[in-house]
């Protein structure tokens, strides 16, 4: 059972993001306030529910959350800056978007940069433990998939629809098949390497 609150006293949001380990497209960052007696008993870690379940509670989050920001950071940042540091930026993005300010942020994972000067708290795994975090990161997940859903339209080779822009074998035998687009990370490894016994 997920907890619906690291402070009970606070205002308190939960962040997490999408799309750290794709080869293509942008990195998606959610930011959720949800009310302290909030309860869901299906909503979980994104990665750990079904795509029709994502999307029936990415609803219900949008409606019944008292504040909720998406933001991204695209390839190009993600290229000029690091993954790392892209996904902390997204973040930013989004905590800065929220109608509420929140007085206090728990973090999907271990690393993050102090956003002004709201306190915050590193979760390991925290989208499988606190509903907020569970909730921004069906946001995250959800809205990135959008965007690689739309992106497949203009590049079908790549099988965007169904990969997401994730390393799979048919991705790759894509890039080494067409190329890459604008929407690929070049400061990811693009390519398996395969070594030649002579």
């Amino acid at each position: 059972m997920l907890l619906p609150y690291y402070n009970k006293e606070l205002i308190e949001a939960g962040c997490d993001e999408a799309g750290r380990g794709c080869l293509a497209g942008p990195v998606f960052a959610a930011a959720v306030i949800l009310d302290k007696n909030f309860n869901d008993d299906l909503l979980r870690d994104s990665k750990k529910l079904k795509e029709k379940d994502r999307y029936n509670l990415r609803d219900m989050i949008i409606n019944k959350s008292i504040a909720w920001a998406v933001e991204m950071a695209d390839n190009n940042e993600i290229d000029k800056i690091n993954i790392l540091w892209a996904s902390i930026l997204s973040m930013h993005k989004a905590i800065e978007k929220l109608t509420i300010e929140p007085q206090y942020l728990i973090i999907d994972g271990n690393r993050f940069k102090p956003y002004k000067d709201i306190p915050h708290t590193c979760i390991i795994k925290g989208d499988d433990k606190y509903f907020s975090i569970a909730a921004a990161s069906v946001l995250a997940k959800t809205y990135r998939d959008d965007f690689m859903n739309e992106l497949h339209n203009k590049y079908p080779q790549y099988g965007w629809n169904k990969n997401k822009g994730y390393p799979t074998l048919d991705h790759r035998n894509a890039i080494k098949e067409y190329g890459i687009t604008d929407f690929h990370r070049k400061s990811f490894k693009l390519e398996e390497k395969q070594l030649s016994l002579f």
